[in-house]
């Protein structure tokens, strides 16, 4: 059975238009996750689903098979596993595992798909994501008035209760999971990232500098 990445890449965006194929390093936002995708023997097959030609051929460039998404899933407010679930419907072969990799997540620590696979299939997981650990003191507005949620006026952020959010730098899961509509199950292992790259999520131009920044600092495919 096999194990499969797959990138979904929409051509559309509200807030970064056509942010997909927008450059990060010399080349568009979504061969990053080809690439990195390409540098791990235990995926079988890498896929790309797009509604949008621009990207399409720029997939077919890097030798990966692309699913043509419908309009009916290509929507703002469709969720990803819509997408996961219409490209398992495009494959004959019989799929155990896929990878979810986003392009908007672009710059992922190198050994962080290998260590979580080896984890994912040590544990018998029916799925994994990634997490990262919160440092930051939040709080509610109400009414004007500011209530803190994770801490009292005065901890040290040192001391804060560890919290952590989903980061979205790769998931891994069963396929039949995906077929019942679920990335994340209620016993998906959380699987923690301590990365400057677990902050990169690109959905503004702020976001792409920052991006950017981060590549010409610390990023190189052939190291």
């Amino acid at each position: 059975m096999k194990t499969i990445a797959i990138i979904p890449a929409r051509g559309g965006s509200k807030r970064l238009p056509h942010k997909n194929r927008l450059a990060l390093g010399g080349i568009p936002l979504i061969v990053h996750s080809i690439l990195y995708a390409q540098q791990h023997d235990f995926i079988d097959e890498i896929y790309v689903s797009t509604d949008d030609e621009v990207i399409k051929n720029i997939a077919l460039q890097y030798d990966v098979k692309v699913i043509d998404r419908p309009v009916a899933i290509s929507g703002d407010v469709e969720p990803t596993v819509s997408a996961l679930k219409n490209v398992l419907e495009q494959i004959a072969e019989v799929v155990e595992n896929v990878i979810l990799l986003q392009p908007t997540n672009p710059l992922r620590p190198k050994e962080l798909l290998k260590d979580a696979f080896e984890v994912y299939q040590k544990n018998n997981c029916d799925s994994l994501f990634t997490v990262t650990r919160n440092h930051q003191k939040l709080g509610k507005l109400s009414n004007g008035v500011y209530i803190p949620f994770n801490y009292t006026i005065g901890q040290r952020s040192q001391d804060l209760e560890p919290l952590f959010y989903e980061n979205g730098l790769l998931y891994i899961t069963k396929a039949n999971l995906i077929k019942e509509d679920i990335i994340i199950s209620d016993k998906a292992f959380p699987f923690e990232v301590d990365h400057i790259f677990a902050n990169v999520d690109v959905d503004t131009k702020a976001d792409l500098d920052d991006a950017e920044y981060l590549y010409n600092k610390l990023i190189t495919y052939n190291s």
